[in-house]
């Protein structure tokens, strides 16, 4: 399915400032927050949707690769995989827990319990292309992507070496601050330390106390034959790492095929629309037909209509499962010439003289009809 313009989804202008962005986020995030939406597939697709536009938009580099080069120029960006991502996920990673608990009374990540344990990485998700070859007997292809990954200086702390982060003044620690009283109470992902119950009081200079860094990552991945376009494939373990010891996330490479000069595919089978002349239609000819490994002769028996498939066993594509092989299918089209030669022409007009002195039933009918509907028009 083609992803929609990340600018159409936030419903801003390509010239928004950051800002209008970041409110636009906010606006349709807020339309479509799970809580707002209970037990709604739909409206948790596009809470997403609005994530993934504002991750590109929001990041100065994506957005002008995105800009310049639509979808495709976010290829080996590391991009995260918003579909399988938790909707309390998408809140940390913007920082916008206390954003949607304040008004949604806490927020799942509330409800669920005190953060900071252990939480598995983000996924991330890139694509691959490949050729009609490539998927008929399966290939290995090479991936560059950059990912946050762990810095190597603060191993992932974010402070600075020696140093130790301080408790959280804001929530005392807990990583949850609580509004109101009483029975109407409400408690929310501490705004200051997100959750942790911990500040960097003395960063680490190379990641700023992030703990992360972007690093380029380079993974060769197996392809099976039969894959189709926009198929994910999942490699284990290479995406952002976890928070607190948490384990990666997976890489998901979503296949792309590049179209082929003469080859269409339909399923597991291969089609080509060959042209011939009508001479070749009439009197049958041997012809040569485009094919995955090269040209292969095909028989066109005479009196070959326009239209007409011939089927090639096994010259197709294997299915992914059954391994199965499909057919190629050859589709014949009838060329009628546009410049004759005085000698071509005459052999044409002996033709004609012969085919009116042998007119078909089927055909005469048909003029008869012909002069009667128009006649009873008059």
């Amino acid at each position: 399915m083609a992803k929609r313009d990340y600018y159409e989804v936030l419903g801003v202008g390509k010239d928004a400032s950051a800002d209008e962005v970041k409110r636009a986020y906010r606006r349709m995030a807020m339309k479509y927050h799970p809580d707002k939406n209970p037990d709604d597939k739909e409206a948790e697709a596009k809470f997403k949707e609005c994530a993934e536009a504002y991750e590109v938009l929001s990041d100065p580099d994506k957005r002008r690769q995105y800009d310049q080069f639509g979808h495709e120029g976010l290829r080996g960006t590391g991009m995260h995989d918003f579909s399988r991502m938790n909707v309390e996920d998408i809140f940390s990673m913007f920082g916008l827990d206390d954003f949607f608990g304040g008004i949604f009374g806490g927020g799942r990540r509330a409800r669920a319990g005190r953060p900071g344990g252990p939480a598995r990485g983000y996924d991330l998700e890139t694509n691959v292309e490949l050729t009609l070859n490539d998927v008929a007997g399966g290939t290995e292809k090479t991936i560059e992507f950059t990912r946050q990954d762990l810095c190597a200086e603060c191993a992932g702390s974010g402070s600075a070496k020696g140093a130790k982060p301080g408790r959280c003044a804001t929530c005392g620690g807990r990583g949850q601050v609580a509004r109101g009283g009483g029975f109407f109470q409400m408690v929310s992902t501490c705004p200051q330390c997100k959750g942790s119950g911990q500040i960097i009081t003395n960063p680490c200079r190379k990641c700023k106390g992030t703990g992360r860094v972007p690093k380029k990552r380079t993974v060769a991945i197996k392809i099976p034959p039969g894959v189709h376009e926009g198929q994910g494939i999942r490699v284990s373990s290479e995406g952002e790492p976890g928070r607190n010891g948490g384990p990666r996330g997976d890489l998901y490479c979503y296949v792309r095929i590049k179209p082929h000069e003469f080859l269409q595919r339909d399923g597991n089978d291969l089609i080509a629309v060959v042209p011939i002349s009508f001479t070749q239609a009439a009197l049958g000819a041997t012809i040569d037909v485009p094919s995955l490994n090269g040209t292969r002769g095909l028989k066109i028996p005479p009196g070959t209509q326009f239209g007409r498939v011939f089927r090639i066993r096994g010259q197709g594509l294997p299915d992914l499962r059954t391994r199965r092989t499909g057919d190629q299918l050859v589709q014949v089209t009838i060329e009628t010439p546009t410049r004759l030669n005085s000698k071509q022409e005459e052999l044409l007009r002996e033709f004609a003289k012969t085919e009116n002195k042998r007119v078909s039933p089927q055909a005469v009918g048909f003029f008869e009809k012909l002069k009667k509907h128009f006649g009873n028009a008059k």
